[in-house]
């Protein structure tokens, strides 16, 4: 039976039923919603799909993550025992910088726990690799994203990290239990999660830009430990920014990235912060995040064209 498009309202003959078909321009936008959302499909799949293969091949070297981390305990109990020495000679019930003992202690643990989550590694060094030996022609040709390829690679690496280094920071956690403070509520605890997932963002793409350097300069390690060193001094991972003068804290600090890298979510943990500083703060990681990501794209654009008439 033929189909009839109805275009308003129709008396049906009673001798035989009228077919409704979609109009043909309604059936190609119908199919073209589909054919995009398989497109969508296929491109998360290949991205997962690297994230699969990351996590095995960090698999390979997970005795080296486990060195590592047993590595990174040495300074932290040194800082440990430095900050037990400064409280022992100021009293039981002693504060420095608003913190206790026992806050003071939990600032670290959490540090190394957010350090586990977000610290990026050997990424901005396998990055400037590919760009001095020429991989990054592959992808030139490939339909896969060079950045999202590279964030993939960094998240397996992590995701493996934690696995790793769970077991020894759990037990660090137990043996300093009387002085690990548990999150005060689970909301709180929500908002640690979401800082420390905006604090791997920033570290990666913080870092990916940094890579870059490489399309212009045969050697960046220069300025990579230059940015490793800034973010341990001015992210919290040596010691506490409360500890800094209220100038310097509020003033020089909250113009840079740093203190979202690491600082912001221990301090959310912590309950230092709250109310209107709590929003700010998170506020100001996403918009870090976001222009730490545009810088990484047009680092990325500017590179590739010197790439590109330098290659030929």
């Amino acid at each position: 039976m033929p189909a009839i498009w109805v275009n308003g309202p129709v008396m049906p003959d009673s001798r035989r039923p009228i077919r409704l078909e979609p109009r043909p321009a309604a059936r190609a936008a119908a199919n073209g919603r589909e054919a995009g959302r398989r497109r969508g499909w296929l491109r998360m799949r290949k991205y997962w799909q690297v994230i699969g293969i990351g996590v095995q091949n960090h698999l390979t070297y997970r005795f080296n993550f486990l060195a590592r981390t047993l590595f990174d305990f040495i300074p932290l109990t040194a800082l440990l025992l430095l900050w037990r020495t400064i409280y022992a000679g100021k009293g039981a019930d002693a504060t420095v910088a608003t913190f206790t003992l026992a806050q003071m202690t939990t600032y670290y643990l959490v540090v190394a726990v957010v350090d586990v989550l977000t610290a990026v590694n050997d990424d901005d060094w396998q990055i400037a690799a590919d760009i001095k030996d020429g991989n990054i022609s592959q992808f030139l040709l490939k339909p896969i994203d060079y950045l999202w390829f590279r964030l993939c690679l960094f998240l397996a690496g992590r995701a493996v990290y934690l696995t790793v280094a769970a077991l020894p920071i759990a037990a660090v956690i137990l043996l300093l239990h009387q002085y690990f403070i548990l999150p005060a509520s689970f909301g709180g605890f929500l908002l640690f999660l979401l800082s420390v997932a905006l604090t791997a963002l920033l570290q990666f793409f913080l870092s990916y830009t940094m890579a870059m350097l490489a399309f212009w300069l045969m050697e960046i390690s220069t300025f990579v430990f230059i940015l490793y060193a800034l973010e341990y001094i001015a992210s919290g991972h040596m010691f506490p920014l409360d500890i800094l003068p209220d100038p310097v804290r509020f003033g020089l600090m909250n113009l840079t990235p740093f203190p979202y890298q690491l600082y912001l979510p221990v301090a959310i943990y912590l309950e230092k912060i709250s109310g209107r500083e709590l929003v700010t703060g998170l506020l100001m990681q996403a918009a870090w995040v976001l222009v730490s990501y545009l810088l990484a794209r047009l680092a990325w654009r500017r590179g590739i064209k010197k790439y590109a008439a330098a290659g030929g």
